[in-house]
């Protein structure tokens, strides 16, 4: 599909049509430079306070210049090295994209422990303790951000606009996402909302079950959201399936909010590693719809790029997007 729709335009401009081409048409969200190499550099941020370490990959754009940044956070079981196919692109993109990874709910959970043991391993992690750690590393890595940013001898000294400043996460990273942009408690407290942050694109969100009026808790989100789940989304851990996700979308206020739902997404269709054998094939637009629209909305709100947010208001999604396919926005 990426094929055609560059080959149209080109098709079209040399023909004589070009100067009929709308912006939302010119625009597209896949283009990435054919040379594009991916630098990446890891770190590790020391949370004082907490006497804890949280390890960072940092993909870097080409531009020496400050470029918004957008930081990611991983699903239960997961590292800063999991999904490269949203760093890349990313950065190819001219983001700084931040990949972190929360000690305690990360690869350590499983990585040494016999096979048999770790779908428990993984249910034990996924615990309110390391939900509020997760909404604090957050903090914590905006926090050093800044600091190296404004560190003349810092390898990103001067390269992080974080006054255009995107989150996102996949899983327990969508709740952990959710949790720093703009949820509330069912008691109506937004303690980890982290003001820093001016756009979200959240993959497989959380409903919480048994929550009561779920406008209370995602009533009072102020900043764009962009939710992308699938009608197989249903994870081996936790209680979230199909229509929890589902739930979060209609309880967000109206204003730059966006939802995909991938036609037969399973929940690994946001990930980049391996299938579980018992899984389908993975579908390739898959991840095309998710870099397109993703990329689209960070280009929308954090380069306030207006031919972006004409392609994303517009016809734009549907030429990343197959048939059955659920887009909205409101």
């Amino acid at each position: 599909m990426d094929f055609s729709f560059r080959q149209c335009i080109t098709v079209l401009a040399f023909i004589g049509f070009g100067s009929i081409l709308s912006a939302e048409s010119v625009y597209n969200p896949l283009d990435v430079p054919a040379d594009w190499k991916t630098t990446t550099v890891d770190y590790n941020v020391l949370d004082s306070k907490r006497n804890r370490d949280i390890p960072i990959r940092v993909y870097f754009p080409a531009s020496k210049e400050s470029s918004p940044v957008v930081i990611f956070s991983h699903g239960l079981g997961g590292s800063r090295e999991g999904n490269p196919y949203l760093g890349n692109h990313w950065s190819a993109r001219g983001y700084v994209a931040v990949f972190m990874q929360h000690i305690g709910s990360d690869v350590s959970v499983w990585k040494d422990i016999p096979v048999t043991q770790r779908l428990s391993a993984l249910k034990t992690a996924a615990n309110l303790k390391n939900t509020v750690l997760r909404f604090q590393d957050v903090r914590a890595v905006i926090d050093e951000l800044e600091r190296w940013n404004a560190t003349s001898d810092h390898q990103l000294a001067g390269r992080l606009d974080l006054k255009h400043l995107g989150m996102s996460g996949h899983s327990f990273g969508a709740v952990t996402t959710q949790g720093v942009a703009g949820q509330r408690t069912a008691r109506g407290s937004a303690d980890f909302t982290d003001a820093r942050i001016k756009a979200a694109v959240i993959m497989s969100p959380n409903g919480p079950k048994n929550a009561g009026d779920l406008k209370k808790i995602f009533g009072g989100v102020t900043v764009p959201w962009m939710l992308m789940t699938g009608t197989n989304d249903v994870a081996m851990v936790g209680d979230a399936d199909v229509e929890s996700r589902l739930s979060v979308y209609p309880a967000l206020p109206p204003g730059s909010k966006y939802q995909l739902v991938l036609k037969d997404g399973e929940h690994e269709a946001f990930s980049d590693h391996a299938l579980p054998l018992a899984q389908k094939k993975r579908n390739p637009n898959h991840h095309v719809a998710i870099l397109a629209l993703s990329t689209a909305f960070w280009d929308a709100y954090l380069r306030d790029d207006p031919n972006a947010k004409l392609w994303l208001e517009g016809d734009g999604p549907r030429t990343v997007l197959e048939k059955d396919d659920q887009w909205d926005k409101k």
